[in-house]
């Protein structure tokens, strides 16, 4: 069974302790967390942290501590409303000391999976419990870095430049041409060719080799 106070969402916890921040009965029941309207159907949850903090006691009566401590103005809460931390999760302080504050979450999953003997899940909401806890002491939370998601394609944007292809593919047709057959003059016919040659320009090729090529074409074929 988990020693440790857990919840699917943490933040109804920090929702409660601000009501009770504002106004704290002398008992808190799941009555007076659902009038709150906070939790709904995981009241006892809500119950079980703030008793784990010891702000109100096993009959849900409220404590003399945690009535001090929940009424004093920011600035001054923060450093009080830590101290109940520290003392509720003594085991986790004994080991990690202040560096516990600044554990990500994985890392308090890893520490209740272990302590409790709890699932991943169980854990998981364990940590998020504490994290919560630490943010009303004045703690910045720690988000266990994920890799960056590779940008969304964007019609309004720059077009990428491709990089050139090995070769490059180029048609060169060749206008129909007169070509007269050897023979007698009486049985002289003429001819239509047209030639279509394909060429393999290579993309590491200067602009010079490109136009070497094409004079080569139209002095030994054009030109005939």
């Amino acid at each position: 069974m988990a020693s440790h106070p857990y919840i699917s969402g943490p933040g109804n916890i920090t929702q409660m302790i601000g009501f009770l921040r504002k106004n704290f009965p002398a008992t808190i029941s799941s009555e007076t967390v659902k009038k709150y309207q906070v939790a709904s159907n995981n009241e006892s949850y809500v119950i079980n942290a703030l008793q784990f903090l010891g702000i109100i006691d096993e009959e849900g009566k409220r404590t003399n501590k945690g009535h001090e401590v929940l009424l004093l103005p920011q600035g001054q809460f923060e450093k009080a409303f830590a101290s109940l931390v520290r003392e509720a999760y003594a085991d986790l302080f004994e080991i990690r000391g202040e560096d516990a504050w600044t554990l990500t979450k994985a890392e308090l999953t890893a520490y209740f999976r272990t302590n409790d003997k709890t699932s991943e899940v169980i854990g998981s909401r364990q940590a998020g419990v504490f994290q919560a806890f630490s943010v009303l002491a004045g703690n910045e939370q720690q988000v266990t870095p994920t890799k960056p998601r590779a940008p969304a394609s964007n019609s309004n944007s720059k077009t990428t430049k491709l990089k050139p292809s090995k070769t490059k593919q180029t048609d060169i047709v060749i206008e129909p041409v007169t070509v007269s057959v050897p023979g007698h003059a009486s049985s002289r016919r003429d001819m239509a060719l047209t030639v279509r040659i394909e060429i393999n320009l290579p993309a590491e090729g200067s602009q010079e080799t490109y136009d070497n090529i094409f004079k080569s074409i139209k002095a030994n074929l054009i030109d005939v």
